[in-house]
């Protein structure tokens, strides 16, 4: 069992968004799942310890900041520690399957186990209520951001910005936040995340009713 206090030291002290306060967050929610579910433990827990354990950042034409391939660098990286450790293959490549399926972005690997599922519905359920909308907040001023610009038509219709558009934390909760509720795998997951999105749903009201200057 990998140890809380080992996984520390692969995130960063300096990230309000994916370091270790969200890991531990999104630990106790896939924990109190896989109970509930009655998935294996072992294997979605080390899984969210090493989930964002190696994420890469690209940085993108236009200067913008996405972290588009880190679920697949943190699997290498999981798989090479765990080995280290002495886990069994096919055990890696379901703790490795678990952080590959997790993105939202990215649906060429969707999550096949119920393990991979829970750490999908954990994880992304850190991405939404009080705690979701600070860190898109959070997000969006790092990279330069506001937490509220008006979206283009455009975006509205497609999620593809308009040359020299702002993404957003607003723009955030058009692309991916709102639909988070909708993409839940698991029975605990769906009832979570009913109340977080309520509470988003809310906030993101009143951000764009005392943002409006028109």
């Amino acid at each position: 069992m990998i140890k809380v206090e080992i996984a520390r030291e692969w995130y960063s002290q300096n990230d309000p968004v994916h370091g270790f306060d969200h890991v531990l967050r999104v630990l106790k929610l896939a924990e109190t799942i896989a109970v509930e579910e009655g998935a294996d433990v072992e294997v979605v827990r080390a899984a969210v310890l090493l989930h964002d354990a190696n994420g890469e950042e690209t940085h993108t034409d236009n200067g913008e900041t996405e972290r588009l391939s880190h679920h697949l660098a943190s699997a290498e990286f999981a798989a090479s520690i765990l080995r280290k450790d002495g886990w069994p293959e096919e055990r890696i490549e379901e703790v490795a399957h678990c952080i590959r399926a997790h993105r939202f972005r990215d649906n060429r690997e969707p999550p096949q186990t119920l393990e991979a599922m829970i750490v999908f519905d954990a994880d992304k359920l850190d991405a939404i209520g009080a705690i979701g909308v600070a860190r898109a907040i959070a997000y969006a001023v790092n990279a330069g951001e506001f937490p509220y610009s008006r979206p283009s038509e455009h975006f509205m219709k497609t999620g593809e910005k308009e040359p020299g558009e702002r993404h957003s934390a607003y723009h955030e909760h058009i692309y991916k936040l709102r639909k988070i509720r909708e993409r839940m795998f698991t029975v605990s997951g769906k009832r979570l995340a009913e109340e977080r999105h309520r509470f988003m749903e809310v906030f993101f009201e009143k951000l764009v009713e005392e943002s409006t200057t028109e």
